[in-house]
Formats: C-alpha cells, sequence, structure tokens
C-alpha cells in the first residue's frame, strides 16, 4: 500500500514527522466495538484530532474478535456480561499476512485497514490473529480486549508491539516517533532494539504516555514468563536486564518504557507530578512533562447546543437541553420501564466502573440519600451506567447492589451497554455530572470535559484533570475532599457529607430559584472547556513538546 491510499490526504507541513500511535483499545466509534473506557475514548479523540488537523499519523491498534464484552441484564435484570463475534465490513483488509514469534512459535497475523473517511480519524491499522492459519490457542489472543488469562494478555502485547512494528516495516513507512499509548506495546522496543542494536537509537524514536497514577496498577510479569512467551522477541533476559540497568525478578512495564523514551508524559499536571515522584528512584528513566487529556469536540458536541451557547441565547439554551433531556429518558424508560421528567434535575454518574471510582458514594448515608430522591420540593433523578471488568467480581457486586437498591426507586435508573452511544446521550441528557473517586487515583478522567461542551455541570473532586478546570460556582461545582491522613472509610464517610452538602444547599437551590445563575455557569464552563481541553489542543501539543523534542 502507498502512502496516498492508507492516508486519502497529504499531510500538513507542520505536522510532517511521522508518527506511529500503538494503542490497545481505539473509541472510534459506536459500530467499532474495540474499546472499554477511558483509554479507549482518550486514543480514539487523539486520531480524530490528528485527522482534522491532518497530521501524519497513523494508529496501531487491535482488532477484537468479541470487543471487550457487551453488557446484558440477566433473568434477575442484573448484569451479565456476554462475549458476542463482532465483524465490521468497512474494514480493509490489506492482504498484508505475516506472523509474529509467540511461546516460540509463529503465530499469524493480519492486518486490516480503518480508512479516514469511514469515521473521520486518522488511519488506523488493526492487527488480528484470528485466522485459519492459526491454532485455537493462537487464533484466541486476539479474542478479548484485556483478556484474564496472563499468558493471553502477554500475548496480546507482543501481537501489538512487536507486530505493530513488523506491519510498518512490511508497509515500508518510514516513521519518526513510536508513541506508546500506556505500557501495553512495550514489546515493540525488544523489537526496535534487535533492528538499531542500540539503546540510544530506540531512545531517538520512542515516547511513552502513562496514564496509572498507582506503583501497583502498573502492569508487571515474572522474566522467565516473559522469556519464555518471546516478549524480548531475539533478546534474553539477562541481555534485557544489561541494557535496561533492571534487577529483579519482575519486569515493570511503565519503568521498562520509561528507559526506553526518549520522553514520557502523564496526563494532566496532577498525574504528572505524581508519576514523577512515584518513579524518580529508578535510575536512567526519561523526564516526564505535562500533557493533559482532551476530548474531541467536533465529536461529542451538540450542534443546535453549542449555536445556542455562541448566541448566548438562554432561552434556546433551555429548550435544547430539554429536548436532549427527553432523548436520553427514552433509554431509561426502554431499559427500566421509568418515565423521567426532563423539567426535574438529573445527575448521572456514569464511567467505567471500578470501585475507587466509589458509584455508590450518593448512598453511603442511606437515609439522607432517600430524603433526597423523595424531596418534594427539589425533585431529583439520579441515573448510573458503567461496565466493570468482566471479571471484577467485586466491581460487578457494586453494579448489581446499586441496580438493587434502584429498582424501587421511580426516580433513579441504572442502565446498561455504556459505551460512545450510551456515554453521548448521557452527557447530553445530564443537567450534572458526578465525579467522586478517590484523591489520586484518577490520573485525568475526561468525561467531565465532553460533558461541559454539552451543557452538563460538573460536580467533582478536584482529582485530575480537574484542577485545571475547575472553578468553584462559576463553571463548575467542587466537592471539598477530606483530609489525606484519614482512612480510607473516614475519607468515605467526610466526602460523602461534602457532597450531599454541595448538592443539597447549593445545586438544587440554585437550579429551581435561579436559572440565571445555573445558566450563567454552563456558558462560562462551555466558554473555559474549549479549546483547551479540545484534543486539538493536545495532539498539537504531542508534536510540539513531544515529537519535535
Amino acid at each position: 500500500m502507498t502512502k496516498e491510499e492508507i492516508f486519502g490526504y497529504t499531510p500538513d507541513p507542520k505536522y510532517n514527522k511521522a508518527v506511529a500511535y500503538f494503542s490497545m483499545e481505539f473509541a472510534i466509534d459506536q459500530a467499532l466495538k474495540i474499546y472499554s473506557g477511558g483509554l479507549g475514548f482518550l486514543a480514539g479523540s487523539h486520531m480524530r484530532s490528528a485527522y482534522e488537523l491532518k497530521q501524519n499519523v497513523i494508529g496501531i491498534g487491535m482488532l477484537w474478535k468479541y470487543g471487550y464484552y457487551d453488557q446484558f441484564r440477566d433473568l434477575n435484570a442484573e448484569m451479565k456480561p456476554m462475549f458476542v463475534e463482532k465483524g465490521y465490513s468497512f474494514l480493509k483488509d490489506t492482504g498484508i499476512m505475516f506472523t509474529v514469534p509467540v511461546h516460540d512459535s509463529q503465530v499469524h497475523v493480519r492486518a486490516y485497514l480503518l480508512q479516514p473517511s469511514t469515521f473521520g480519524s486518522a488511519p488506523i491499522f488493526l492487527l488480528t490473529t484470528n485466522l485459519n492459519e492459526n491454532d485455537e490457542q493462537s487464533r484466541s489472543i486476539s479474542y478479548k480486549l484485556y483478556d484474564s488469562n496472563e499468558a493471553t494478555r502477554i500475548a496480546q502485547s507482543i501481537i501489538l508491539g512487536i507486530g505493530g512494528a513488523m506491519l510498518i516495516d512490511k508497509l515500508g513507512l518510514n516513521i519518526d516517533i513510536y508513541h506508546m499509548n500506556e505500557g501495553h506495546s512495550l514489546p515493540l522496543n525488544f523489537y526496535l532494539y534487535s533492528k538499531y542494536q542500540s539503546l540510544a537509537e530506540v531512545k531517538k524514536r520512542v515516547i511513552f504516555t502513562t496514564h496509572t497514577p498507582e506503583a501497583a496498577g502498573n502492569e508487571e510479569h515474572r522474566y522467565a514468563l516473559l522469556k519464555e512467551m518471546s516478549f524480548f522477541y531475539h533478546l534474553q533476559d539477562h541481555e534485557v536486564k544489561h541494557i535496561l540497568n533492571l534487577e529483579g525478578d519482575s519486569l515493570n512495564y511503565t519503568v521498562a518504557a520509561l528507559k526506553f523514551a526518549k520522553k514520557a508524559n502523564g496526563v494532566s499536571k496532577m498525574h504528572a507530578e505524581v508519576a514523577r515522584e512515584m518513579w524518580k528512584g529508578n535510575s536512567g528513566i526519561c523526564d516526564i512533562v505535562d500533557i493533559t487529556n482532551a476530548q474531541n469536540k467536533t465529536y461529542w458536541k451538540d450542534d443546535e447546543l453549542e449555536k445556542a451557547l455562541a448566541n448566548n441565547d438562554d432561552k434556546a439554551i433551555t429548550t435544547r437541553k430539554k429536548e436532549m433531556k427527553r432523548q436520553f429518558f427514552k433509554v431509561v424508560a426502554d431499559q427500566c420501564g421509568k418515565i423521567f421528567d426532563e423539567n426535574v434535575l438529573t445527575i448521572v454518574w456514569a464511567r467505567r466502573f471500578a470501585g475507587y471510582k466509589r458509584a455508590d458514594l450518593m448512598m453511603r448515608d442511606w437515609d439522607r440519600f432517600i430524603k433526597l430522591v423523595f424531596n418534594a420540593d427539589y425533585p431529583v433523578q439520579v441515573i448510573w451506567a458503567g461496565k466493570p471488568y468482566p471479571e471484577d467480581y467485586g466491581a460487578i457486586e457494586q453494579f448489581n447492589q446499586i441496580i438493587r437498591r434502584a429498582r424501587p426507586l421511580a426516580n433513579c435508573a441504572v442502565l446498561t451497554g455504556y459505551e460512545l452511544a450510551l456515554s453521548a446521550l448521557a452527557k447530553k441528557g445530564s443537567d450534572v455530572w458526578l465525579n467522586n473517586p478517590r484523591m489520586y487515583r484518577e490520573a485525568s478522567g475526561t468525561s467531565g470535559m465532553t460533558a461541559a461542551f454539552n451543557g452538563s455541570i460538573n460536580l467533582s473532586l478536584p482529582d485530575g484533570w480537574v484542577p485545571e478546570f475547575a472553578k468553584d460556582g462559576k463553571n463548575s461545582f467542587v466537592i471539598a475532599p477530606a483530609d489525606s491522613n484519614l482512612s480510607n472509610d473516614e475519607k468515605d464517610h467526610k466526602e460523602a457529607e461534602s457532597l450531599m452538602d454541595t448538592l443539597e444547599n447549593t445545586i438544587l437551590p440554585m437550579y429551581y430559584n435561579d436559572q440565571k445563575k445555573w445558566l450563567s455557569i454552563i456558558k462560562t464552563a462551555a466558554t473555559d472547556v474549549a479549546p483547551a481541553f479540545d484534543s486539538g489542543r493536545m495532539a498539537d501539543e504531542y508534536y510540539n513538546i513531544m515529537y519535535n523534542a
């Protein structure tokens, strides 16, 4: 394939340096289910903005047979993960097939292309092992995103990293920068080392974005298993330790990536500080700067609301917001059999479902929560949505417990199928976008950005990207964080109190008694969130701060 066939456009000379962006997931469009959550949403917006700016960027990802999973309900209307085979006639079969060594076997890999014209993104190559030429074990590598089997998970990194680098060579593309979005594609560095025989030469070409704010959350595996799996390509594990000046029995992906890269970035100012502090004890790591995550406004915005905001037309803003709420509430009625009212303040908590994100924090004081949802003077509607990891049984139980507690309440609903389409409806159809993770656990978070594009006001703890945006009472509402010296249980108690205080004393009275003030917050948020948190800014910064460094 020629470069012209791949891109279909001439890259802007301003962004002429050739970049390959490696990511385990991309959320490009509802029709292409190869993502799980925030990492994919971020990668998808990056690729959309790269296309809009006509950057010389290609994406390298995986074509997952079953995607992440489909979120259904069981006979009791509780969550049930299902794995359903996907098919995509809109992907172009490049005809390119090659083998990648995995566990001393040659695994066949085929490359498909998502062309820029399909969804308005940079070209993205997607790799699959689901081929007749492979045995079942090899085929299963590209079945499930983030497979729970350790060996399969390692093999997925090998296909993404080494397979992606091999594909680039087979295409004859002269790539200047290999950008790792998280550490999943780490094996590409061993392929590059084998090619250039020099750590310095690899460093010239590699950029790394880290997303995980806790050491325990960064992937690592035993050297012996990685060697057995062919993770190091043609290198021995003792050679890897020597090249990277590492010791111990396990390889930490993030530490290795920081040693291979010429430059790395955290995904918010706060996260970059945390990352520098977390990894400073490791010799030979690169600088960690900050490039705050962002979302593609073109994709997420509502055109009518944007026009009303631009015209400062309060009546049009209010009318359109109620129309968007009615559209969202059709999903609530369909899934839950509950009729919601567009005139009632609607709070939404929706994102990847994990324990530290505390989906049930509002319910911590149950009596107070019940008073809130039965307050006739200031009525509310509350909606939850999100996908737990399919084998995180604690998070699934938390999700199902919220379903059980919300079921008898006519103004509370839990939705399944939280993917791009439902996410867009939720942001457009909510009045308040609730974000209450444990402090310092959220590297960035981006859902609140797209909420602000759509007239939904952020109610959030000041974690991740939020301190760079939030002005309490002016463009958002900030939940006061508890003293960091308290236990997690005490923090949960204090922050739940602070959340409920803000709702009862500030948000509800303002929404029902001072719509002028409410609308001023919506308008200020819309002005403050873009272009600062539009991914065009982010994609441009990656070139100026990282690729051209």
